[in-house]
C-alpha cells in the first residue's frame, strides 16, 4: 500500500495525467460531436453519434493509461530506483499491484467523466441515455482496463524510458483504427473487417457499445475475446516483469 501510495502522488504531480487521462478524452467528446453535427445530415457518420462515441473515446482514454504505465515502470527500472526497493521484504506480486492500483484508479475517474460527459451531450443532442446500461457499459470496460494496463507493464519492463512511448504509440494507433473508434469496421468488410476482428480492441468496442444501447445478447462473445487477450498479456506482462527483477538483482 506504501508503494500505491507513492505511485499515486507521482501519477497526481504529473499534469500531463490531468490533462491526457481526464481532460481530452471530454475535449475530443466535444469535438468529435461538433463535427458530426455540422456538416450536411446525409454525409453524417453514425459512429459520431454520442450513444457509439461515447463508449468509442472511453476505450480510447485508456491507451493514455498504457502510456503512464510504461512510463512510471520504466523510469522506476532504469533509474535505479526498483532495484533499491528489491532489498525490501516486497514480492513482484506487491510491485505489480502497487503499478495496477493507482491506474485502475485513473481508469475509473476516465470512465465516469467520459459517460457523464456524453450524457450531457446527449441531453443537448436529444439523446437520453438509461442509467442500468451505463453502468453495464462501464463494467464491460474492465477487460479492456486490464488489457491497456497489461501492455503499459509490459513495455516499461522491456524498454527503456525513451523507447517504451514510441512503442506504445504503435498499440494507441492500433486501438483508434482496428477498434473502429473513428470509422464502421462492419462497413469495411473483406480482408480489412477481418485484419480489425483479429485485435480484441475491436470487440472491447463493440461489447462497450452494445452494453450502452442495451443489446445485452450482443455482449457476451465480445467480452469473453476481450478477456482472453487481457488475461494473456497481462500474464505475459506480469512474467516479464518477475523475469527481468530477478535478473536485476542477480
Amino acid at each position: 500500500m506504501a508503494f500505491t501510495s507513492r505511485n499515486v502522488k507521482e501519477l497526481l504531480r504529473d499534469p500531463l495525467s490531468y490533462i491526457f487521462c481526464l481532460g481530452l478524452p471530454v475535449l475530443m467528446l466535444v469535438i468529435m460531436t461538433l463535427v458530426n453535427s455540422n456538416i450536411p445530415s446525409e454525409a453524417q457518420m453514425t459512429i459520431f453519434n454520442i450513444e457509439n462515441l461515447g463508449p468509442g473515446i472511453a476505450i480510447f482514454s485508456f491507451s493514455f493509461v498504457m502510456l503512464f504505465a510504461c512510463l512510471q515502470v520504466s523510469k522506476d527500472r532504469y533509474s535505479s530506483f526498483l532495484i533499491r526497493l528489491y532489498a525490501s521484504p516486497m514480492t513482484a506480486f506487491d510491485f505489480i499491484a502497487g503499478y495496477t492500483i493507482p491506474l485502475l484508479l485513473i481508469a475509473l475517474g476516465q470512465v465516469v467523466i467520459t459517460f457523464a460527459a456524453s450524457s450531457l451531450i446527449g441531453l443537448i443532442t436529444g439523446t437520453t441515455f438509461n442509467l442500468f446500461n451505463m453502468i453495464i457499459s462501464a463494467l464491460t470496460l474492465v477487460p479492456a482496463v486490464v488489457l491497456f494496463i497489461g501492455f503499459g507493464l509490459l513495455f516499461g519492463s522491456l524498454f527503456n524510458d525513451k523507447v517504451a512511448p514510441p512503442i506504445s504509440s504503435i498499440v494507441i494507433t492500433l486501438a483508434s483504427i482496428m477498434g473502429g473508434i473513428w470509422m464502421d469496421v462492419n462497413m469495411l468488410g473483406g480482408t480489412l473487417k477481418s485484419i480489425c476482428t483479429a485485435f480484441p480492441f475491436y470487440h472491447a468496442t463493440q461489447a462497450a457499445r452494445a452494453a450502452l444501447s442495451g443489446n445485452y445478447s450482443d455482449i457476451l462473445t465480445p467480452l469473453m475475446i476481450t478477456g482472453i487477450y487481457a488475461i494473456a498479456i497481462y500474464a505475459v506482462a506480469v512474467l516479464v516483469f518477475k523475469r527481468k527483477m530477478q535478473s536485476d538483482i542477480s
